[in-house]
């Protein structure tokens, strides 16, 4: 079998995107919105099609249902081209409904459906792990074994934590087991360095990255203070659509991170891959090319 430069464990789904006239919404009866669309969507996809796009050796594996979202994602990844394995559970394909303002910004209900106690054959993930240069681990719960088997054969590895609080313990697993923590700056308020300090820590990690949108990110290495690095200043008129835009980011950074980049490099990258994203309509619908990010580093 040929080598991976990236094996992403878990995390794919159907988005259904709905565009609302602004976020809360107010409750009434009804309310008259544009064309409701459907995607192959979640944070595995996104950070799978985003190594993919920039010409990264990826391959996927996920738990689906087989049910016409299942159909959807499988049709969707022989056309895209990617490498995905997968097996079937009764509770069916992990979905979401989100909601999208004019401006961009999303409210996203997610249903996860699969049992916590879901258990996946280590067949489905073993043989990936063992000729990946990285493993990206997602934030579903068989995925931590997967993350567990990189860690003991001396794969690099990663994982988003996305809205941690710095203390949900079922989360550990993630946040003291990766080589490289992104995380979401949206539940931490002040504690950003705080959390990310403790991360280090406590865990593997050799840098946390913590995303906050508009805002930017904020880089954290050991014994050095946090620092911040501004988003991409866009005119509002070409912020869309955030869904997915900090998947868009991890994938940017790791394309850098395995070209052997400085983290400082690596959070530019992510940076300029997450600007791409909220530029289009929809949920992983564009990922920057390998030529564009090159030319955006240089």
């Amino acid at each position: 079998m040929p080598e991976l430069d990236v094996f992403v464990a878990g995390g794919v789904g159907v988005d259904t995107i709905v565009q609302v006239p602004e976020l809360p919404l107010p409750i009434r009866d009804s309310y008259k919105v544009p064309p409701i669309r459907q995607y192959v969507a979640h944070t595995g996809n996104g950070v799978a099609m985003g190594c993919a796009a920039l010409g990264l050796r990826t391959h996927l594996a996920d738990v689906i249902g087989a049910d016409p979202e299942g159909d959807f994602v499988l049709a969707h990844y022989a056309k895209a081209g990617l490498s995905f394995d997968h097996v079937t559970h009764p509770s069916g394909t992990r979905r979401s409904v989100n909601l999208v303002d004019p401006g961009g910004a999303r409210l996203s209900l997610y249903d996860g459906r699969h049992p916590d106690d879901l258990v996946v054959d280590p067949a489905l993930y073993r043989e990936a792990v063992g000729r990946s240069r990285h493993v990206h681990a997602s934030l579903v719960d068989w995925s931590r074994h997967a993350l567990a088997e990189a860690i003991e054969a001396g794969v690099p590895t990663s994982t988003d934590l996305h809205n941690w609080d710095g203390k949900a313990a079922w989360r550990h697993d993630f946040a003291y087991g990766a080589d490289v923590v992104f995380m979401s700056a949206n539940l931490l308020g002040d504690r950003v360095e705080e959390v990310a300090d403790d991360v280090l820590t406590r865990g593997r990690a050799r840098a946390v990255v913590t995303m906050a949108g508009g805002d930017g990110s904020y880089l954290k290495l050991p014994g050095i203070p946090l620092r911040h690095v501004p988003a991409l200043t866009l005119p509002r008129e070409r912020v869309v659509d955030t869904n997915g835009a900090g998947d868009s980011y991890v994938a940017g950074f790791l394309y850098a991170y395995l070209a052997g980049r400085d983290w400082a490099t690596c959070v530019r990258a992510g940076t300029y891959a997450g600007a791409h994203a909220v530029q289009t309509a929809g949920t992983h619908t564009s990922f920057v090319s390998a030529e564009e990010l090159v030319r955006a580093l240089a």
